[in-house]
């Protein structure tokens, strides 16, 4: 980075002087002491003279930063750059976009960049209007230096100018910097052959409002001239420009993945300036890019400090005589948990009986984490600034510390724990008498998993009370789940991969798409039913400050996709209310292609909205769409959710077991835990999703190479993405690639197909790839997939074509049935 900076100086008189050094060289990277060449005295502080340069062993470390005295090639590099060509228009000060905003002129929203087309944006546009929420953004010029997520101001283009959202998958290959006229061509492609019904409100970036810069996770692609100094750097995120840095250590940084941070972005570079920061260790290794993942989502990742730890229940821990005063004693009751295999952190658990008058008592028990966590002190803040625990493919990222993660607060068979339990009495047509809550006392006779709670319930041999209460949960549960489906309740479908690691490695050695058995269903429907009794028992009592959770519905052009995707197979989605397309999903059947209807609702779940935490106070709309109830909460799972918390502080009030506090009642506070609640989640969901990418890389690569039957999910200008159902894994498969002839490629939008060489592709056709791990750019490693059938004609092996893994799979997480 290149500027100027005032040093003091005593002069051999004694006087002090200013000196202006016009051009220095910042480098944030610690040196060796002892005379270290990069340090010229500097001053120490307010007072005079100056400080004494470090001596001792070489292996002390100066802290930096660096400056150089200045150079001839820095002062001819600066001048170069002062003279540059001009790429972008200034951006409007912030009192003018302030006024422009206020009078309409401008509009001011959330840049988000596409992953799969750097020359393409979108800008959400804040407040409540329905016309232009979204805003496309196409061009290097309209782009206009915003980068993702930066609170910008539009102004919006004649309706002459607007474009459609493009189909094109365009990556940044970074090859030329400069090569402005090269980007041109390519925004003339992006442009061409637009359907008119396609156009959207399009804008163009005026100025930034707020920039929402932060550390950058990623790799140097070192200059390929001889001891450069200015690099590229390329981050992990593909929706974040590359970075221009300056730095003498480029054969050392080569390989790692290091952070680095952005300083300006002048309007005559094609990148932004910024700097290194620290190096997080080499590519690929397994710690490394965890490390990466986590500090790309932002996922608080530091153990948990002493002062947090030190709001722990002192060990050994017993229930006391002063803990069963407000207590029901549950502990008669014949309680058991379902859980995946190795969950040690579980937070709910069940039984059912029946009663003497001939109806059915069924109860939900809630691991008392409030009982542990006090409103406002250390442990409480933690753990909501945390929002959620993590699951990665190999490690969990603890909402709470380990002692009551997987202690004090999981239900464990045979241990007496503290517990919430809504108890419900029903008639044997699954429908509610009574519902009452209690702060309460169990002890789980049984920790099942899935496969074992189904096969107690299947075995002939099996008549125990813990059986019997299963049975007796999985019958109510079927019932349950037909009348969610009559309301219009829909049933998605997501392909969720599990992986079966190597004991010693830890290395995945098996990847398969996970089973979803009777008793998972089961669970999730009494998880359900808790959530909304609790949602209206808390609504109820505090209809200002209620803590809901709601799933909005769809706009309608977010089901284009999916209607036409049905209509090419000569099928109708209705799409007009979530019960229409609940309907005509479970129609959408063929005999001669089974695996049709699975497709539809993988697809259908790309079209819905994200759900998210709300106060009641502070919204009018509260219903969920996709379970079809009027009111809806998140009370089962406080372990791993902090809402949870905060809704069992409600319902305690709400039944006469606790006392509020100030904060409880505060609904702009409440909001504002919300939003933080629903950005954590997103970003724990995100993490997730790596995490599967980057073990599904490691699956790859020690497999080597498979062909593998597939299905076209999505149908591009110039690529398919397929799945294939037996990974759960997605892909791109490109049709041109650098420096090979381009073949011939007709797009069609309306019937949702590609030609390539006279071989038309469509939408769910089956179609065979060859599947293995490029590791050719090891900063964005890929899998590759190429088209084996049907083949390309003219293309002996189709071997130009490419794939990236999509970040969509699902990892598997702890209870598919709490996340809705």
């Amino acid at each position: 980075m290149l500027t100027s900076r005032t040093f003091l100086k005593r002069t051999r008189a004694g006087a002090v002087v200013k000196v202006v050094r016009e051009h220095y060289l910042r480098e944030d990277i610690p040196c060796g002491a002892g005379g270290c060449r990069l340090c010229p005295p500097r001053p120490a502080g307010p007072g005079l003279g100056l400080q004494a340069q470090p001596s001792g062993a070489a292996s002390s470390l100066c802290p930096g930063p660096h400056y150089l005295l200045p150079d001839t090639n820095l002062l001819l590099h600066q001048k170069e750059i002062e003279s540059g060509k001009i790429i972008f228009p200034e951006h409007i000060p912030l009192s003018k976009l302030q006024q422009g905003i206020k009078s309409g002129i401008y509009l001011q929203g959330t840049y988000r960049a596409s992953r799969d087309n750097y020359l393409e944006a979108t800008v959400w546009v804040h407040g409540d209007a329905e016309e232009n929420k979204e805003i496309i953004i196409q061009g290097l010029k309209h782009l206009n230096r915003a980068v993702h997520e930066d609170i910008v101001a539009v102004e919006l283009l004649t309706k002459d100018e607007w474009v459609a959202p493009s189909s094109l998958v365009l990556q940044d290959d970074g090859q030329n910097e400069d090569d402005i006229e090269n980007e041109e061509e390519k925004e003339n492609i992006l442009k061409s052959s637009v359907n008119k019904d396609m156009l959207r409100p399009t804008g163009k970036i005026v100025g930034i409002i707020k920039r929402n810069w932060r550390p950058f996770c990623g790799m140097l692609s070192k200059s390929q001239i001889k001891e450069a100094r200015r690099h590229l750097f390329t981050p992990a995120d593909r929706r974040i420009p590359r970075i221009r840095i300056e730095t003498r250590q480029a054969d050392t940084l080569e390989g790692q993945r290091i952070i680095v941070a952005i300083d300006g972005w002048p309007r005559n570079s094609r990148y932004p300036n910024g700097h290194f920061v620290k190096s997080l260790g080499s590519a690929g290794d397994k710690e490394t890019e965890t490390e990466v993942l986590l500090l790309e989502h932002d996922v608080p990742h530091q153990p948990f400090s002493q002062n947090v730890l030190s709001f722990l229940p002192k060990m050994p821990w017993s229930i006391t005589e002063q803990d069963m005063k407000y207590r029901e004693d549950l502990r008669h009751l014949h309680v058991c948990s379902v859980d995946p295999p190795g969950c040690t952190d579980i937070d709910d658990a069940l039984h059912c009986r029946e009663l003497e008058n001939g109806n059915i008592e069924v109860g939900v028990h809630i691991a008392d984490v409030s009982h542990f966590i006090r409103p406002g002190n250390a442990l409480d803040e933690e753990s909501a600034k945390r929002g959620t625990t993590v699951y990665l493919c190999e490690k969990r990222i603890d909402m709470v510390p380990e002692l009551l993660s997987s202690n004090l607060c999981s239900l464990r068979s045979n241990v007496d724990r503290l517990a919430f339990s809504c108890i419900w009495e029903m008639n044997h047509k699954a429908e509610i008498l009574k519902t009452r809550f209690t702060k309460s006392i169990i002890n789980s006779k049984a920790s099942l998993t899935y496969a074992e709670a189904q096969m107690r319930i299947d075995s002939a041999a099996m008549n125990d009370d813990i059986t019997t209460s299963l049975r007796g949960l999985n019958k109510l549960a079927k019932i349950l789940k037909k009348k969610r489906i009559d309301n219009g309740a829909l049933t998605l479908s997501s392909p969720e991969v599990r992986f079966h690691m190597d004991s010693e490695t830890h290395d995945p050695i098996d990847l398969q798409t996970k089973e979803l058995k009777e008793t998972n269903s089961m669970v999730e429907e009494f998880m359900l039913l808790a959530n909304v009794s609790v949602a209206q028992k808390i609504y109820d009592e505090f209809p200002e400050f209620a803590l809901l959770r709601k799933h909005p519905a769809p706009p309608p052009s977010n089901y284009d996709i999916l209607v036409k995707a049905a209509k090419s197979k000569n099928l109708e989605i209705k799409t007009d209310s979530a019960k229409a397309l609940a309907e005509s999903l479970d129609k959408a059947e063929s005999p001669e292609f089974p695996y049709l209807n699975t497709l539809l609702r993988i697809l259908a779940t790309r079209c819905m909205m994200q759900a998210v935490y709300f106060c009641s106070g502070m919204d009018n709309d509260f219903h969920h769409y996709g379970l079809a109830s009027p009111i809806y909460t998140h009370f089962t799972s406080p372990i791993r959710r902090y809402a949870d918390i905060i809704v069992h502080r409600l319902l305690a009030v709400a039944i006469g077991a606790d006392s509020t506090y100030p904060e409880l009642t505060d609904k702009h506070k409440l909001a504002d835990m919300c939003k933080n609640l629903n950005y954590r989640h997103k970003m724990a969901q995100y993490a997730q999703r790596s995490s599967v990418a980057f073990h599904t890389q490691l699956f790859f690569k020690n497999k080597g190479v498979v062909n593998e039957d597939a299905y076209i999910l999505f149908v591009r200008k110039n690529a398919v993405v397929v799945l294939i159902p037996k990974y759960g894994l997605e892909g791109t498969v490109f049709f041109e690639e650098k420096d090979k002839p381009k073949p011939r490629l007709e797009y069609n939008d309306e019937v949702l197909s590609l030609t390539v060489e006279g071989r038309t592709l469509h939408v769910f056709d089956k179609v065979k790839v060859n599947v293995t791990l490029d590791a050719s750019n090891i900063q964005h490693q890929k899998i590759r997939m190429v088209l084996v059938e049907p083949q390309i004609p003219g293309s002996d092996v189709p071997a130009n074509l490419s794939t990236e893994i999509s970040s969509k799979n699902e990892p598997e997480k702890k209870k598919k049935k709490l996340q809705k």
